[in-house]
């Protein structure tokens, strides 16, 4: 696949997300099989696996993903994100978010960044981290104190670029006057748009895009009929059963594009985001090889004007049901 740039940061244009990797993500799931997925992705052409401190139980999904990548540590960048595995002792800083649970909390003091890196640096079995990002920022902490602290990480050699999740405009403008900012990550696909005023702020300084759950959670992939037990996404108000029998029948007309151009409605909605900025890097996540290898096809899918035009129409009247955004309060 050929590489994408986020920043200095050069990578394949298809990334692999690995939440769905932990228990209670996406369902029940086991270590053998989250590490066949990994495998699946590298010689699909997969350059950048991206994970948290926070997936799964006492740092489950950092631990799988060092294993797995054991021995082909040089062939990837790896990206994790800090904050939600609070320090004993430390407070929980909490803010309200758009699911059913209504509320997340994080510790991004400085004074714990160090830790959180080098936590993850033993989880995942290496001496530095490509790209590192505060996972959300703290409610009670300026995000320029976190990001010096990640500065302070590059300098050491810890830690290669540094990134950002899930903020605005301003935010990544104040963090990218103390350090520059390699990627910013957020929600974007076809059923959650992006907001304009931060993917323009990206494209002034040259920032690059990381798009998580550019699948919409599986549901682009026009296979999601029902959530067994333990799947997160019943946390979401666009997967409700009513909810999500309405938004497949919305979704129909792009299913339909889909199939003549002889792509999955997976393919399309990647190759769809990936026409979106040159700069953007989905990060798709799926425990299936044959999936994995469908996503990672969509880099060489090249969609004419008409095509998109087609597509947006129909995505203009797709209007999901239910909340999709998690920071939707």
């Amino acid at each position: 696949m050929t590489a994408r740039t986020l920043g200095t940061l050069s990578t394949a244009p298809i990334g692999f997300g690995a939440m769905v990797l932990s228990p209670g993500m996406y369902g029940e799931t086991d270590d053998d099989r989250g590490e066949r997925a990994v495998l699946a992705a590298l010689d699909a052409g997969v350059t950048m696996f991206d994970t948290a401190d926070g997936y799964g139980a006492d740092g489950h999904n950092e631990r799988l993903l060092g294993r797995a990548l054991a021995g082909r540590r040089d062939e990837v960048v790896l990206a994790t994100k800090f904050g939600f595995r609070i320090p004993e002792g430390a407070e929980a800083h909490r803010f309200p978010v758009g699911y059913a649970f209504g509320e997340l909390a994080v510790n991004a003091e400085p004074k714990y960044v160090r830790g959180y890196a080098e936590q993850s640096l033993r989880n995942l079995a290496t001496d530095v981290i490509d790209l590192y990002y505060p996972h959300f920022p703290d409610p009670r902490v300026p995000l320029a104190d976190t990001v010096g602290a990640v500065a302070e990480l590059v300098e050491a050699g810890l830690v290669r670029h540094l990134g950002l999740s899930n903020v605005t405009a301003a935010q990544l403008r104040e963090a990218h006057a103390v350090h520059p900012v390699a990627a910013v990550q957020v929600q974007w696909s076809m059923w959650q748009p992006a907001d304009p005023a931060l993917l323009a702020a990206a494209r002034e300084l040259g920032v690059g895009l990381v798009a998580w759950s550019p699948l919409g959670g599986g549901f682009l992939t026009g296979t999601v009929q029902q959530l067994g037990e333990g799947d997160f996404r019943k946390n979401l108000e666009r997967f409700d059963e009513a909810n999500l029998r309405a938004n497949n029948d919305r979704y129909a007309p792009v299913r339909a594009i889909a199939a003549e151009l002889e792509l999955s409605p997976g393919r399309l909605a990647l190759a769809w985001l990936l026409h979106q900025d040159d700069h953007v890097v989905p990060i798709p996540g799926s425990r299936t090889p044959a999936h994995i290898a469908d996503n990672c096809a969509a880099a060489a899918v090249r969609l004419s004007a008409a095509d998109l035009a087609r597509v947006d129409e129909a995505l203009a009247a797709f209007a999901p049901a239910g909340k999709g955004d998690l920071l939707d309060v």
